[in-house]
């Protein structure tokens, strides 16, 4: 091997290493960057349920966007939709209330492990309930394109001290 290819050869692997060096940084920061934004997706998911101003939850979402509560057997299309249905929950529970106890990110997927809790209005007592939530994402992993909410109405109910065929009153 003369000394030109064994040079040639040296600036290929150095060259090479470099770049795989790079790579993996770029997807190291990539995922921590990811990862920022799942946390900040599921946080915000939360407050928007939290907090009383019903469009907040609706923002969370693309134009387009889909939110299926499971339990009730709903879906609701687009932000205005979304929104609705967070105001409408709003009156029919005081103290309406998630608490996020692990979100995890699969692709561009969140699984989120909560408790849903609050009081439906007329009951004589709370509820607390676990929920699994799964959020779909945008390519960017900055809005939910799909929601769906699990958890057991039938538990909801039982919580709360009303029968099980009990449903909301009509807005």
């Amino acid at each position: 091997m003369t000394s030109r290819t064994l040079r040639t050869l040296t600036v290929v692997t150095a060259t090479v290493a470099l770049c795989a060096t790079a790579h993996a940084a770029h997807a190291a920061h990539a995922a921590q960057d990811g990862g920022r934004r799942t946390s900040g997706v599921a946080a915000a998911w939360a407050r928007a349920w939290n907090g009383t101003d019903p469009r907040a939850l609706g923002a969370l979402f693309t134009a387009d966007g889909t939110y299926t509560d499971e339990a009730v057997g709903v879906t609701f299309r687009g932000r205005t939709e979304i929104a609705g249905w967070k105001a409408r929950a709003d009156t029919l529970i005081d103290d309406v209330h998630v608490t996020v106890r692990s979100a995890r990110l699969d692709g561009d997927r969140i699984t989120v492990q909560a408790v849903y809790s609050g009081h439906l209005k007329g009951a004589p007592e709370s509820f607390a309930v676990p929920m699994t939530t799964e959020l779909d994402l945008d390519r960017a992993h900055c809005r939910i394109v799909a929601d769906q909410d699990h958890y057991s109405l039938a538990t909801v109910l039982a919580q709360s001290g009303l029968p099980a065929d009990w449903t909301p009153p009509t807005p």
